[in-house]
């Protein structure tokens, strides 16, 4: 099962790539989704990242969370569902 996670605060000229590589020492990144802007279609700086094993993302979030990244603090957590459980 693959754990979601929310990361917000990027670069808006981060690509999928660079944020794969991000992620990619705490295990295997399933995918990378921007949120865009519904008007201009540009990145909002926010975003998920899906990745295979829950360990491995708790890594993620126990190293990026409010961490530098591109010069700015950056935030990583759990995405929730709609009944605030962790996905």
């Amino acid at each position: 099962m693959t754990t979601k996670l929310h990361i917000g605060n990027l670069p808006r000229a981060s690509t999928n790539a660079d944020i794969e590589g991000l992620f990619r020492p705490f295990g295997l990144v399933s995918s990378v989704v921007f949120t865009k802007d519904p008007v201009t279609g540009l990145n909002t700086g926010c975003g998920t990242v899906e990745m295979n094993a829950d360990v491995d993302a708790q890594s993620a979030i126990n190293r990026l969370n409010f961490s530098q990244y591109g010069g700015r603090t950056i935030g990583v957590s759990r995405v929730r569902d709609g009944v605030g459980n962790s996905r």
